[in-house]
């Protein structure tokens, strides 16, 4: 059996029961609905730590969708690399296991020709990979997964979630997760997430 866990920020469910009306399933009349929720994290503690974590904070129905298929046909016998870029100012996804930040490196957000494009572009590729700065984060954090990752896969773990953040999420961590995917995709299971560009 394999259990996907779907969670979301405390702030984005109590606007979800307020959009919906829906009484919170563990609400007596004593509780507030923020109370029932953190009770509820209390209460599924136990499962989440065997589960696939999905943060739907952020997510469009059609993002959500999409990535539970990947799930779906993912090999459970085998570890699954999943690489997944965000933008720091929507906050940090509740699913990484492993997170870094890449907001220090230069943002082509800031060049008008670039701004419009994402980090899957030609031309936003060149510039980070003009950077030495750019090239020596990516080998460290490459660095950093291939000596860690025997840990967690003798963990009996199915999937390790690697968030790679920037400030809005399109560019330097889009650029990041593609060059991760590529490298580890030969000897891994690998899946992709966008968080920024799904939405």
């Amino acid at each position: 059996m394999r259990v996907l866990f779907l969670d979301a920020k405390t702030d984005t469910l109590l606007k979800r029961y307020s959009e919906t009306r829906r009484r919170h399933p563990l609400s007596d009349g004593n509780l507030t609905v923020a109370e029932c929720i953190e009770r509820e994290r209390e209460l599924l503690a136990a499962i989440g730590g065997l589960s696939h974590h999905i943060d739907t904070s952020d997510l469009n129905p059609n993002a959500l969708r999409a990535w539970i298929k990947d799930f779906i046909a993912s090999d459970p016998a085998a570890l699954t690399l999943l690489f997944q870029s965000f933008g720091f100012k929507h906050g940090i996804p509740l699913d990484a296991d492993l997170v870094f930040d890449v907001r220090c490196l230069p943002n082509p957000y800031y060049d008008p020709r670039l701004r419009p494009l994402t980090g899957r572009d030609r031309a936003v590729i060149e510039f980070l990979e003009a950077d030495a700065n750019v090239r020596d984060m990516l080998a460290d954090i490459r660095g950093f997964i291939e000596r860690w990752l025997p840990c967690f896969a003798a963990d009996n773990r199915s999937y390790v979630t690697v968030a790679i953040g920037c400030t809005g999420g399109e560019h330097r961590s889009v650029y990041f997760v593609e060059a991760l995917a590529r490298h580890f995709g030969g000897a891994r299971r690998v899946l992709v997430r966008h968080r920024e560009l799904a939405s």
